[in-house]
């Protein structure tokens, strides 16, 4: 199947980093303090600011605790970056990127991203949408538009690149279409989905859009 888009929109924790081992450590912990079970915090977490999980997690709880909480725990996770690791074919992708308008949209701050993408040995692109820059985290569309428009690209020339549910939702509402990274994504309805960006050839064109290969 082939994509064409004058931008890409990309997330970064699962589809760009695998920080699995880091995030469960720091919200198992959590978990455990507040008698929640890791699995049932782990089908919330991904894709989300950490205080908007807290308050699905723990409906009723102050804000303010949530918002205090989400900052001690950001903190522990930007200063923990064991195993931290790209996923499979990440470097070539954004290798092959260089020259394509493309931005990173993600749920972490400006710290946790610049720690993340550097224990794993990935270059940050120019543009990008973090915590700081928005007032909802996905599923709500404002990071990826927000990218959009500092790209200078309509949402129907843009193409994210997403592994959550939330993240998938966000793209979608952002009227652009979402290449899903692993196979859990299908079900969260991404327009296509791939295990790995190994499975994802970027090919300009004359025009100065690109054609995303999948398969």
């Amino acid at each position: 199947m082939d994509l064409t888009a004058r931008a890409l929109l990309l997330d970064m924790d699962g589809t760009l980093v695998d920080s699995g081992a880091v995030v469960m450590r720091v919200w198992g912990r959590w978990a455990a303090a507040h008698g929640l079970s890791p699995e049932r915090v782990e089908e919330v977490v991904h894709g989300r600011q950490g205080h908007e999980s807290m308050a699905i997690l723990l409906p009723g709880r102050p804000t303010a605790e949530n918002v205090a909480d989400n900052a001690r725990m950001l903190a522990e996770e930007t200063a923990d970056l064991d195993g931290i690791v790209p996923i499979p074919g990440a470097p070539a992708f954004l290798a092959a990127l260089a020259g394509v308008p493309h931005a990173l949209v993600t749920s972490a701050d400006v710290a946790l991203s610049t720690g993340r993408m550097g224990a794993a040995g990935l270059a940050l692109p120019e543009v990008r949408i973090t915590a700081e820059d928005v007032s909802a985290s996905k599923p709500d569309p404002e990071g990826f538009l927000k990218g959009a428009a500092e790209l200078g690209f309509a949402p129907e020339d843009c193409v994210v690149f997403e592994d959550s549910a939330a993240g998938v939702a966000a793209g979608l509402a952002a009227g652009m279409r979402v290449v899903g990274v692993g196979a859990a994504t299908a079900a969260y309805g991404a327009t296509v989905t791939v295990d790995t960006l190994e499975q994802v050839a970027v090919l300009p064109r004359p025009d100065g859009s690109v054609t995303l290969r999948i398969g």
